[in-house]
């Protein structure tokens, strides 16, 4: 069965030179021509989604919020389209659920390449390569196979890669990680992200940590390690 990519886009120009693209490589395409189209058509299953982030009727991030709230979607790559090159835009892209970002004008070549370092990255997730599917640190339960987070007896709710970089520094207290590491292991070699990145994420994960934000240690100028004495 072909891999089936939802491509989200206004532009029909740029669509169709896409789907071309995709399809020429294996992917079956489907189309939608604004956010909410794509809404509609996220009925549809895809393996992976593309947005366009300026979109009329609902922008993509807009999009992306709603589809990771879906249960059967929170972990479908989704790989935003843009004409935006800012840090800003791309930091705030990935803390609401994106999994990358692709500047326009848009290489053929550079697209393919994306989609299916992201379709591995899915399939041979570090977290889910691990042994154990639970983790249990003091007050924290970490459940690898449901994508769960219990603190002191209730659930906090984390997007994709916070809940991925909590785990993978839960799963090795007392080990201190690289930020290139965790860029590595949890994005990929083949996925652009800024280090900065990783320094935005662990903030998010801490505030929702509350109290036990402690939890995860900054070790200055190197990078993060989960605390061995919780």
């Amino acid at each position: 069965m072909k891999t089936k990519i939802l491509l989200a886009d206004d532009e029909k120009d740029i669509v169709e030179f896409l789907q071309y693209s995709l399809v020429q490589n294996g992917f079956k395409v489907i189309i939608a021509y604004d956010g909410e189209e794509a809404l509609e058509k996220i009925s549809l299953k895809p393996d992976l989604i593309i947005l366009d982030v300026m979109m009329p009727k609902m922008n993509g991030y807009e999009v992306c919020e709603r589809i990771r709230k879906m249960d059967e979607f929170k972990h479908t790559p989704i790989i935003f389209l843009t004409a935006k090159g800012s840090e800003t835009d791309e930091v705030y892209g990935l803390n609401i659920g994106a999994n990358d970002f692709i500047q326009k004008p848009i290489s053929p070549k550079k697209l393919i390449a994306r989609v299916n370092s992201n379709l591995r990255n899915k399939e041979t997730s570090p977290i889910e390569l691990s042994s154990s599917q639970e983790i249990v640190i003091g007050p924290l339960v970490i459940n690898k196979e449901k994508y769960t987070v219990m603190l002191k007896g209730k659930q906090i709710v984390l997007p994709k890669k916070e809940f991925e970089i909590l785990a993978y520094l839960a799963s090795n207290p007392g080990k201190v990680f690289l930020r290139d590491r965790i860029l590595n292991d949890i994005w990929g070699k083949e996925v652009f992200v800024v280090e900065r990145t990783i320094d935005v994420h662990v903030r998010k994960i801490r505030e929702k940590l509350g109290s036990n934000a402690d939890l995860i240690e900054t070790i200055k100028g190197v990078g993060y390690r989960f605390k061995d004495d919780a």
